[in-house]
């Protein structure tokens, strides 16, 4: 059993390094090429080196003790020139080896970032729904930009400094066998630590990746303006600050314990190596003394030996790298492999248009995965082609969950939603979506300029600049873009120069706008005028009635001077719809509808 768990898991870590190099190499293959090859020259090159070291060492001891020879220094002047052009070339190489893995980290970071752009939009809205996901993403954002690269450029000095290693080994072993295993002993201590704190630190990061995410969300209500104003009013600056350093301290305090208690273990591995580099020396200079190797030879030899040593910490260490780098690889592979539960059908059928049958909710049942209660408990309720309905209730009632299963953000635990009688499960997603326009209550505020905000409704539809106006005008949103310095080409929002900010009404007027420029069939609005006054809600009501003609629509609001224009209302309580009917019926009725509507009424009285 513990054989198969640790194959499978060196299969599992040679996947992962086979997809980091993969990722590398398709951001980057000629940099990735180049990269290689240099590493290759870079092991090779100080063998000529020390070779022209050792020449320039042994004409200049005999220069010294032939002191009348004609030429003497000659020689030593030629493999001194020799030298210096392979000090050149070497400066060179580190040059333009810098440079490539410089052009490299960027290319892969940023096809690192397309990847997760990708995966965050392609996994569902209930993996946002869930903390976990987070933790998840947290790791993946921390770890993917860098390790790929990291894992590449470990492999290529692992392979120059195999290159060197050899080479250096060989010329040892000519000197005596047992320097190269001495090799061995002096590098192998600090490699075993490092190996034994990787998983360490890897460890640590994963068990704290929730704090850490707290620590970024007290930062993000410090400094976002989203909670601006409510810090200042209610004096939460101090709390925020406070629990922000409490947790800095926390991390900050852990950390440093183990990476302190690496540290004093490289202390004494980098003891165990300098005894066994002097030892070496003076073994060499020994044998020097001894007249069994020249001068020249000794400092080749100490020299080798002390490159042999720094190649053999570079294999070692690119190998304990490669496993850090595999480690923290996982939190991105982890991502990855999330895979979507709302999927496309292998034979999707086409989105029937225009609807004959309309909307149908049969059984409904709905849970969020991050929850144990039912929102949705066998709801059924019938939308028919051109209907104005509303959905009303209290909140928490299941209004919004209802769009979103209509839309297929969701495919609910229980029951089916169809479209003309077919699931919503047999048609493709996106298709689906392009013919369903939502505005949802917490709708987005894009700070792009104002255009451009519209036409976020409908990319697949040139940015015409008369629909994008039209738009504009019909949601009533027109008056406040052309009071803008530079009209509709003004960027929305203060995160960039010369931004300009909306109030909430006139936020809300642009994703109306949006809604009224993707024009399609179904058309869902969440409370779609909350943030306006009762003048610019007729407006809006009023071109929106016009917009309505002939499409299907799904309105929920808490406005019941809104909800009258309603062909059909539904009234859900406890995920359950607890009555349907017109405005008149239900007020006839004396149910719920009729106890929210004299209630809200009230206030206004």
């Amino acid at each position: 059993m513990d054989d198969r768990r640790s194959m499978s898991k060196r299969i599992r870590t040679a996947l992962r390094l086979g997809k980091a190099v993969r990722i590398v190499w398709n951001s980057a293959p000629r940099l990735t090429l180049a990269s290689w090859g240099l590493a290759l020259l870079q092991g090779t090159l100080p063998l000529l080196g020390l070779y022209l070291m050792k020449r320039i060492v042994d004409e200049v001891v005999a220069a010294i003790a032939n002191p009348g020879r004609e030429g003497a220094f000659r020689g030593a002047a030629w493999f001194i020139a020799m030298a210096g052009a392979v000090a050149v070339a070497t400066v060179l190489l580190n040059s333009v080896s810098s440079l490539v893995s410089d052009y490299q980290a960027q290319a892969v970071t940023d096809a690192v970032a397309d990847i997760l752009h990708a995966q965050s939009v392609n996994v569902d809205l209930a993996y946002y729904e869930d903390p976990r996901y987070y933790d998840t993403l947290h790791r993946a954002q921390q770890d993917a930009p860098g390790r790929p690269l990291s894992i590449v450029n470990g492999l290529a000095m692992t392979a120059q400094s195999g290159v060197t290693l050899l080479v250096m080994g060989g010329l040892l072993l000519s000197l005596n066998p047992l320097v190269s295993a001495v090799l061995f002993l002096a590098a192998a201590p600090g490699v075993l630590i490092r190996l034994r704190f990787s998983g360490k630190v890897y460890a640590w990061q994963k068990a704290r990746t929730e704090m850490e995410r707290k620590v970024w969300y007290y930062h993000w209500l410090l400094t976002d303006v989203t909670h601006a104003k409510e810090v200042r009013l209610f004096g939460l600056g101090d709390l925020f600050r406070s629990r922000y350093k409490e947790l800095r301290t926390t991390l900050r305090k852990e950390r440093q314990a183990l990476f302190t208690r690496r540290s004093v273990a490289d202390v004494g591995a980098q003891g165990v190596g300098s005894a066994v580099i002097y030892g070496t020396f003076a073994f060499i200079a020994w044998k020097a003394i001894a007249g069994a190797i020249t001068v020249g030879g000794m400092v080749m030899y100490f020299q080798a030996f002390q490159r042999g040593l720094s190649a053999l910490q570079g294999l070692l260490g690119g190998l304990a790298s490669l496993y850090e780098d595999n480690l923290f690889l996982a939190n991105f592979t982890d991502f990855m492999e999330i895979k979507p539960q709302v999927t496309d059908p292998p034979d999707p059928v086409p989105v029937p248009s225009p609807l004959r049958e309309g909307i149908s909710f049969r059984g409904v049942h709905f849970t969020y995965p991050s929850g144990e209660k039912e929102v949705l408990r066998g709801v059924n309720l019938d939308v028919l082609p051109g209907q104005v309905v509303a959905l009303v209730g209290e909140n928490g009632s299941g209004k919004t969950t209802l769009v979103k299963l209509l839309c297929r953000l969701h495919d609910p635990s229980q029951g089916e939603v169809l479209l003309d009688g077919t699931t919503l499960r047999r048609f493709r997603t996106e298709e689906l979506r392009r013919r369903t326009t939502v505005i949802f209550q917490d709708f987005a505020h894009y700070f792009l300029p104002a255009s451009e905000n519209i036409w976020l409704g409908a990319v697949d539809r040139k940015p015409d600049a008369t629909a994008i106006t039209d738009s504009a005008a019909r949601a009533g949103a027109a008056s406040a873009i052309e009071r803008l310095p530079r009209g509709y080409d003004t960027t929305l929002g203060t995160w960039f120069e010369d931004g300009q900010e909306l109030s909430v009404g006139e936020w809300q007027k642009m994703a109306l706008a949006r809604a009224f420029f993707r024009d399609s069939e179904i058309v869902v609005l969440d409370e779609p005028t909350s943030a306006m006054d009762a003048v610019a809600e007729q407006e809006v009501f009023h071109a929106f009635r016009q917009m309505a003609a002939g499409r299907t629509v799904l309105l929920i609001s808490h406005r019941f001077s809104t909800v009258k224009m309603a062909d059909r209302i539904f009234v859900l309580h406890d995920g359950q719809v607890a009555e349907s009917g017109g405005h008149d019926e239900l007020m006839a009725l004396g149910g719920k509808y009729a106890t929210m509507f004299n209630a809200q009424a009230e206030a206004y009285r």
